[in-house]
């Protein structure tokens, strides 16, 4: 039996699934947040390291555990000096106390970024695009040449364009600017201030600037655009329709870099945005069949840890 380690690290969140090469889940662990570049080196190793015991402790193994490949997919894992850090953390996990007996060559220790585990694990092999929109955004895509293509994921400055972030900034904007009278009225206003307590708009000031808040506070806000949206709000859903087209525009470029106008292929989307009520999602997939026919837009079949195994999995075929 060939057992393997599937890793999905985040900013968030570690996930480790343990599996085995009938492609079973034998266990799952969670643990503490892994993006090295957020959290240092050790508190990565820590929260990987927690999450492959827990995985083994679930699977109710009796003896020792031998792993013979593993995948580490990663947030912030994008260039040949962050792979060669990650190789070394993966030396100190083979040195750590895990009830696990290691048997990895070189050719089976697989160190990605997230966004590669995410494609696979949602589509169930390693082929097709991914459109995460979540705080950030990013797509990725890979064709059957293994040729990749990634657009967006350049951080809530100088990118994420149909984020979770990108619609609350925009729907603050557009509140402020009714309330100057310079946009149309806007249910946003309300919305603003009844989730946030606040006696008047104004006092967003005080809750942006003063009180510090970071992405993920201004990018939690986001269900308030869906919400307006949903109930018909013009303003909310001209940002929804925004952000609709820079998703399709990012996703058409991945598309036309390393696919065939006509090819058949399968966009998976993953993130807290493609959740909402206002139907964001059908509006994102009906503009991209109507440009690429032989699309098909899915939610995700499984989690991206997942996705890490069978890519662990894979280098024991070879």
């Amino acid at each position: 039996m060939v057992y393997i380690l599937g890793i999905d690290g985040g900013g968030s969140k570690t996930v480790c699934v343990l599996m085995d090469d009938s492609h079973q889940v034998l266990g799952r662990g969670e643990a503490g947040p892994s993006n090295y570049q957020s959290i240092g080196i050790e508190a990565t190793l820590q929260s990987i390291q927690s999450a492959i015991h827990d995985a083994i402790e679930a699977a109710i193994i009796r003896n020792s555990v031998k792993i013979d490949a593993i995948c580490l997919g990663l947030a912030g894992v994008d260039r040949a000096a962050d792979i060669e850090l990650v190789k070394d953390l993966v030396k100190e996990l083979q040195n750590s106390k895990l009830p696990i007996v290691w048997a990895l060559q070189p050719a089976n220790i697989v160190i990605c970024n997230d966004a590669l585990i995410a494609l696979v694990g949602g589509i169930g092999q390693p082929v097709g695009i991914v459109v995460a929109a979540g705080t950030g955004s990013i797509v990725f895509g890979r064709n059957h040449q293994g040729y990749t293509k990634r657009v967006g994921g350049w951080g809530y400055i100088l990118g994420d364009e149909g984020s979770a972030y990108k619609i609350a900034i925009a729907a603050m904007n557009a509140a402020l600017k009714s309330y100057d009278g310079r946009e149309i009225s806007t249910i946003l206003l309300e919305g603003f201030k009844q989730h946030l307590d606040l006696e008047s708009i104004e006092d967003l000031i005080e809750v942006i600037y003063r009180r510090g808040w970071g992405v993920k506070q201004i990018a939690a806000l986001a269900p308030i655009v869906d919400f307006a949206a949903a109930s018909g709000d013009i303003v909310a859903n001209i940002i929804i329709d925004d952000a609709v087209k820079e998703l399709v525009k990012a996703t058409s470029t991945v598309i036309d870099a390393i696919f065939n106008a006509d090819s058949v292929l399968e966009v998976v989307t993953t993130g807290s945005v493609w959740q909402g009520r206002c139907n964001i999602h059908e509006r994102f997939a009906a503009s991209i069949v109507k440009k690429f026919p032989n699309v098909n837009v899915i939610f995700p079949r499984y989690e991206p840890a997942y996705g890490a195994g069978l890519l662990a999995l894979q280098t024991t075929q070879i």
